[in-house]
C-alpha cells in the first residue's frame, strides 16, 4: 500500500484514465458521426482489388467514414431495417477473393458476431434480412437459409421451396412503398431496367450499375464512381456530394430513417 501511494500523481492520473479504455471493448463505429438508428445513411465497399473496407456515409453526402479496418475482403453489406446492424461477408485470409465467411457488425456498440451455415454448403452469394429484422437470409450453394439474428443463437436453417420467393425478394432490388417492381440488368447487362409486376420492362439508366432502394421513393445506382439518386416519380435525379470516397465504391446498402425507428438491440 506504500508503495501504491509514493507513486508520481501523474501515474496515478493516467492509471486511472487508461482503465477505462481498456474494459470498454470495442468502440461504436459510427459514434459522433451517424445517429445511428435515427438518421438516413448508406453504408458501401471502397477499395482496389477482391479486398475491401466498409465505409458509411449520411444520406445527404459529406465524408465517407470507414468502420471496418481489416486486412481481409469485406463484401456485400445489407444493413438492418432498424438500421442498427449490417451483415456482411468476410474472407478469411488475403487469399480468400470468395469471402466465405458471414458477420454482423452492431453500429451502436461495435460488437461482431459470426454467423454459421451448416457444413457442407458452398460459400454465401449473398445476405439480407428479413422483414422484422429478426433473421439474416443467406444465398449459398442455390439455396437459401435462414439464420437468426443476434443476440439470438440458432443453426441455419434451409428455407423450404415454399418460402423461396419470399427469400429471393430479400435479396432483390424492389422499389416503390409497397413495392411495384424491381431494377434488373437489361439485355445489355451494362444498362438498368425498371421490371414491374405487370406492363413491360423499361429502361432506367444506361452504363450504370449496383442498383439499391433509396427509401420508398427513389432508386440509386453507381455511374462511375458517382453515385446518382433518382426518384420514382416526380422531381430530377441528383448525385450524391460526399467526400474523402475510397477508391472503387461499390455494393451499397441504404437505410432509411423513420419517425419512429424499430427499437435497436444493443447487445451482440
Amino acid at each position: 500500500m506504500r508503495a501504491f501511494q509514493l507513486l508520481p500523481s501523474y501515474i496515478l492520473s493516467l492509471t486511472a484514465y487508461l482503465l477505462p479504455l481498456t474494459s470498454c471493448g470495442t468502440l461504436p463505429p459510427l459514434r459522433g458521426k451517424i445517429d445511428v438508428g435515427h438518421e438516413s445513411f448508406a453504408i458501401f465497399v471502397g477499395g482496389n482489388g477482391q479486398n475491401g473496407d466498409l465505409y458509411a456515409v449520411r444520406a445527404d453526402g459529406g465524408p465517407a467514414v470507414p468502420i471496418t479496418f481489416t486486412t481481409v475482403a469485406e463484401l456485400r453489406p445489407s444493413l438492418s431495417p432498424g438500421g442498427t446492424e449490417v451483415a456482411f461477408l468476410r474472407g478469411r485470409s488475403l487469399r480468400d477473393s470468395t469471402p466465405s465467411t458471414i458477420w454482423v457488425l452492431n453500429l451502436l456498440n461495435g460488437a461482431e458476431r459470426e454467423l454459421h451455415l451448416p457444413k457442407g454448403v458452398e460459400a454465401p452469394q449473398g445476405v439480407a434480412w428479413s422483414r422484422d429484422g429478426g433473421s439474416v437470409i443467406v444465398a449459398a450453394g442455390g439455396s437459401f437459409y435462414r439464420i437468426a439474428a443476434p443476440p439470438q443463437d440458432s443453426e441455419a436453417q434451409e428455407i423450404p421451396p415454399p418460402e423461396r420467393a419470399a427469400a429471393e425478394s430479400a435479396l432483390a432490388v424492389l422499389v416503390g412503398d409497397p413495392a411495384f417492381a424491381r431494377i434488373v440488368p437489361c439485355k445489355r447487362p451494362q444498362d438498368l431496367c425498371v421490371e414491374p409486376r405487370r406492363g413491360r420492362v423499361g429502361i432506367l439508366a444506361q452504363a450504370a450499375r449496383e442498383p439499391l432502394r433509396w427509401g420508398g421513393d427513389s432508386v440509386a445506382f453507381f455511374v462511375g464512381d458517382l453515385l446518382q439518386i433518382r426518384p420514382l416519380a416526380r422531381g430530377r435525379p441528383r448525385i450524391l456530394n460526399w467526400s474523402d470516397v475510397p477508391a472503387a465504391p461499390r455494393q451499397m446498402t441504404f437505410f432509411q430513417a423513420s419517425a419512429q425507428p424499430a427499437s435497436p438491440s444493443d447487445q451482440m
